[in-house]
């Protein structure tokens, strides 16, 4: 399966920075993957930006009206996802204010990391984290015990 993940800016702290290229490295053993950053502007600029990038590719942003996922049902979305559609799954993280309403209303799958807000930056690094152990529990690999 590819992944496109598209990210109005690029994560900015070290630690994110390190988590970023740990997860994104890990996860290139499960999946093609490709980046997209958007630059930081209002939602309705970033909505097309992201939107031209999107392409025809299954859209699943985060966004708190999303669906919460255990790691087990994230995996078994993913894999329901590979079964039954062509092309990338695009994971989107919006700017600090969000997401346009026209990329919500195109998203496929609105994807809730949790009910509380997390910083850019380390929303970033739990995405790839939950996408890596999602990826190892399809695989039936012991990362996830």
């Amino acid at each position: 399966m590819r992944f496109h993940f598209i990210t109005v800016g690029s994560p900015k702290l070290s630690y994110a920075k390190a988590g970023w290229e740990e997860y994104y490295s890990r996860l290139t053993r499960y999946h093609t993957l490709k980046v997209t950053r958007v630059k930081d502007s209002e939602p309705l600029s970033e909505g097309k930006l992201i939107l031209e990038a999107v392409k025809n590719a299954h859209l699943m942003p985060l966004d708190p009206r999303g669906k919460q996922f255990s790691s087990e049902e994230l995996s078994a979305h993913l894999e329901k996802l590979a079964l039954h559609s062509e092309g990338d799954v695009a994971f989107v993280i919006g700017g600090p204010t969000g997401l346009s309403d026209e990329v919500r209303a195109r998203a496929t799958t609105l994807w809730s990391l949790s009910r509380l807000t997390l910083p850019h930056d380390l929303a970033m690094v739990v995405m790839l984290e939950a996408l890596y152990r999602a990826s190892t529990i399809a695989r039936g690999e012991p990362y996830h015990k």
